[in-house]
């Protein structure tokens, strides 16, 4: 959830459709009952403040389109792995669900990451709707069952991306860096070290 945090806030604030539908749905749920003048100008507020924070994420010029590129990869890894499976362990959901589909719920509400998911994944559809009233389905499966389609999740996303860019920005932050870079495959990410990463995986 924490890599995933990272597709959800730069989709959400780089794209002029998303900022305007996310900055109004949050308006909104502040404040249901204000006119349209005052839900306007509250979205204008909420709008200013989040696209000036995608940083904070590691979102730049440089960044966005290995964020954009990772998140296509994860929602091909996981349509593929929940092809046999209701949940991401077999039967029943488990702390992983949890964690993971909270990021993949705020992405299917917006409209640019909606329409990848509702349009080319299906199964991961099914199973962020499924998490809405999880339940106990069946038994959690093997290893040996879930490796196939399991292994690549935890190898190219979770070992490669996470682990690799988490690891660095916990050295750059204990060197008192205040820009810090780190391989991630072919390409190199760059942004400034966040405290809380490290206190996460501390």
């Amino acid at each position: 959830d924490e890599w995933g945090n990272k597709w959800m806030f730069h989709y959400r604030w780089a794209r002029d459709v998303d900022q305007r539908a996310s900055a109004g749905r949050l308006a909104r749920m502040r404040a249901p009952k204000m006119s349209e003048s005052e839900h306007d100008a509250l979205a204008g507020q909420v709008r200013a403040r989040m696209t000036d924070r995608v940083w904070f994420v590691g979102s730049n010029e440089a960044t966005a389109p290995q964020i954009e590129g990772g998140f296509r990869e994860m929602l091909d890894l996981l349509e593929a792995h929940l092809a046999a499976r209701r949940y991401l362990f077999g039967g029943r959901p488990a702390y992983g669900d949890f964690g993971l589909w909270g990021q993949f719920y705020e992405l299917w509400k917006d409209p640019t990451t909606g329409a990848l998911i509702e349009g080319g994944a299906p199964r991961v559809l099914d199973w962020i709707q499924r998490m809405l009233w999880p339940r106990i389905e069946g038994p959690f499966e093997s290893w040996r069952t879930l490796e196939p389609t399991l292994m690549p999740i935890l190898s190219e996303q979770v070992g490669a991306q996470f682990m690799t860019w988490t690891l660095a920005n916990e050295r750059a932050l204990a060197a008192g860096q205040e820009e810090f870079s780190v391989q991630l495959g072919d390409k190199v990410w760059i942004q400034k070290p966040q405290k809380y990463h490290a206190r996460s995986l501390t």
